[in-house]
């Protein structure tokens, strides 16, 4: 029994906390009023009843009034016409009509009293539903203007669901902006180093015909620059002395070298 009174006081608190959170007041404060409303009908017709009731009650006391007034006229016109028995017979007949007259009376009285009750319950009652009604009224215009001012604040403080989800939104289209630029960035590099001319309709890349071109490379730049040098060689010959070897020339391997100049001097 402990643990099933248990689930059942969760069951209900969870269902009081999913209700409260669809539960409008205003919805709410309007359902009231109509019940009121409803109870107030309710009371009028009950005094409407009564009161007809007693209206009822009271045309038959005034039927029997009659008939026991004409009764009574009866009994002794019989009495002034020396018919004793007959004026015997009207007044029985009266005393019985008066009989019913006094228990309708009664009931009458009775009747006055209800409906004077819920006439008073019925006054209170609308007195009520009528300060309910304004009071429902202010409620109702405080709570809308809280909950404009709630959503103007959450608005303004980005945390209403609404906002939430924009910022969301712009914090997605952030994210994937940069990473496209990210992917830009990288696509961009790898164009520049030549990895991509593959993709974009180069021969396969091969890492060794790499290597072996850019060695070629060099061994074409070593060339370009004994040329230079060549060049730049012949045309200082010409400020060198004599004899003596230039930059580019080759110096002898074997045997005396002698110029002219000492061959002359021999010679001599």
């Amino acid at each position: 029994m402990g643990v099933m009174k248990r689930v059942s006081t969760i069951f209900r608190a969870k269902a009081n906390k999913a209700l409260d959170k669809y539960e409008d007041p205003r919805e709410t404060l309007d359902y009231s009023y109509q019940t009121q409303l409803e109870l107030l009908q309710k009371v009028r017709r009950g005094v409407a009843d009564v009161a007809t009731s007693r209206k009822r009650v009271e045309l038959q006391m005034n039927q029997l009034q009659q008939s026991s007034d004409k009764l009574d006229r009866q009994a002794r016109d019989a009495l002034a016409a020396g018919r004793e028995d007959l004026a015997r017979e009207a007044l029985t007949r009266k005393a019985g009509v008066q009989t019913q007259l006094t228990d309708l009376q009664g009931q009458y009285a009775n009747l006055q009293g209800e409906e004077e009750k819920l006439t008073a319950a019925s006054q209170r009652l609308q007195a009520k539903v009528d300060a309910f009604r304004v009071r429902k009224e202010t409620i109702k215009a405080t709570y809308t203007a809280a909950e404009a001012q709630t959503r103007i604040n959450e608005v303004f403080t980005g945390i209403s669901e609404e906002m939430s989800d924009v910022g969301l939104a712009i914090q997605r289209a952030e994210d994937k902006t940069e990473q496209m630029k990210a992917r830009a960035g990288a696509i961009d590099e790898l164009m520049a180093s030549g990895a991509l001319s593959d993709a974009l309709g180069g021969a396969p890349h091969d890492d060794i015909q790499a290597e072996l071109d850019r060695m070629g490379a060099g061994s074409g730049v070593d060339a370009e620059l004994a040329r230079m040098k060549s060049e730049l060689a012949g045309s200082s010959a010409p400020k060198q002395i004599a004899g003596s070897p230039g930059p580019g020339d080759a110096v002898p391997q074997s045997g005396p070298s002698f110029s002219k100049e000492q061959s002359g001097s021999g010679e001599a």
